[in-house]
């Protein structure tokens, strides 16, 4: 047996091996999985534009007017007009100056952060996307992982890197939870220590806030956070992501970014496809509104079946079930009452925090997520949990309260998890 048998091997009995599960057709509602039909709800597809006729048809016609491919940076054969277009419209969503568009969200966050903090002093939450993680790697800088949310132990640390130029990084809505972020108190202790403040909304834009518009509109901080990081690739159906900012980081960001300078620019069919998603979005408010009812029914429902939703307070809802093993039990017993819902296992949650993360559409059926609910709470009892008895529902707050107990310790200098 080789050294990669043997890792595949000890993957396989720590209930950690991955394989992909073949779907036919568009990313809806629902979808024939390994030729079954089944309930999707592990989607980032948020909104339903994915398949959307008008996203469809300005993805093919971008493909007969420009090509199927970019051809190359933008920096190296020029930018085409359907880019420009898009970044002008995200701006304008998004109410910043200038927008620039990268190869997706990995590539975008990697890029700004070794961008503006090759020397300086780094703040993650612990809980960031992966993305994120390797951008601070990337940049080479001095990282301090705070505790999830805790803004106590955050300024602690802007306090111990006082005089250093500093980047407080956060998600909006983490991936994994679904909570949010307390922006608020984040840009607060920015102006205070003279800090950058980047936030990534790849999971809140076109799902939260004023028309869909994200975390930071909901919160009226556009004018305090100084870049904006998105994906096109959830809410919006498509593929690629997005820098907001004011004009002069977008110029650096043009000279300094290696994630941007050297690769291919996204393709204009993708481009062309999130264009019109965005125009959906401005049009069709009610989509958002749509999601957010969509998911406050499906965490009513799973906890009147006596499961826990956690701190998720948006269209991600985890059920935690501890043990890998256990989640993908739970997995298939849930697939096989028609149900997809995918077991989420180390690395990409902390160890004994498996799941399965649930993904709310807006093009979902109140009664469809209602039956799900209920096919969850059998395939958790054929895996071994035990459930909750039902009570009375306790809808989190959007905001997560701040933690009491001040931080005394050390900075913790190392990587935050992957996603």
């Amino acid at each position: 047996m080789t050294e990669i048998e043997q890792r595949l091997a000890e993957l396989r009995e720590l209930g950690l091996y991955r394989r992909l599960r073949m779907i036919s057709g568009p990313q809806g509602p629902r979808v024939v999985l390994d030729g079954k039909p089944v309930l999707l709800l592990c989607s980032n597809n948020y909104l339903g534009l994915a398949d959307h006729p008008r996203v469809r048809q300005a993805a093919a016609g971008a493909a007969m007017r420009w090509g199927v491919g970019a051809g190359a940076s933008r920096l190296v054969s020029g930018s085409m007009t359907v880019h420009r277009r898009l970044e002008e419209a995200l701006a304008d969503f998004k109410g910043t100056e200038s927008a620039l568009l990268f190869g997706s969200g990995y590539l975008a966050n990697m890029g700004v952060i070794a961008a503006l903090a090759p020397n300086g002093h780094v703040f993650s939450d612990q809980l960031n996307h992966a993305s994120i993680v390797d951008g601070c790697r990337l940049a080479g800088a001095q990282t301090t992982v705070y505790r999830h949310a805790d803004t106590e132990h955050l300024e602690w640390g802007l306090r111990q890197a006082a005089g250093a130029p500093a980047l407080i990084v956060t998600d909006s809505v983490f991936s994994m939870d679904g909570d949010v972020a307390p922006l608020e108190e984040i840009c607060e202790l920015a102006d205070r220590y003279d800090a950058r403040v980047m936030v990534d909304e790849a999971h809140a834009t076109g799902a939260i806030g004023p028309g869909g518009r994200g975390v930071v509109a909901e919160a009226g901080l556009q004018d305090e956070v100084d870049v904006i990081v998105g994906t096109l690739g959830k809410a919006l159906g498509s593929y690629g992501a997005y820098v907001c900012c004011d004009e002069t980081t977008t110029s650096f960001l043009l000279n300094t970014a290696r994630t941007l300078i050297f690769s291919t620019a996204p393709p204009p069919p993708a481009v062309a496809g999130a264009l019109a998603a965005l125009e959906l979005v401005r049009e069709q408010p009610r989509r958002v509104e749509r999601l957010a009812a969509n998911a406050t029914a499906m965490r009513d429902e799973l906890i009147a079946q006596g499961l826990g939703t956690g701190p998720s307070c948006t269209q991600i809802v985890p059920l935690v079930v501890g043990d890998a093993r256990t989640a993908l039990r739970m997995c298939d017993a849930a697939l096989a009452r028609g149900v997809f819902a995918q077991a989420i296992r180390p690395p990409t949650v902390p160890d004994g925090t498996s799941r399965l993360r649930l993904a709310v559409m807006a093009s979902h059926s109140k009664q469809e997520l209602q039956t799900a609910a209920r096919a969850l709470a059998a395939a958790a009892r054929d895996a071994g949990q035990t459930l909750e008895p039902p009570r009375q529902l306790e809808r989190p707050a959007r905001r997560p309260a701040r933690v009491s107990e001040l931080f005394d310790g050390e900075a913790i200098q190392r990587p935050a998890r992957a996603a």
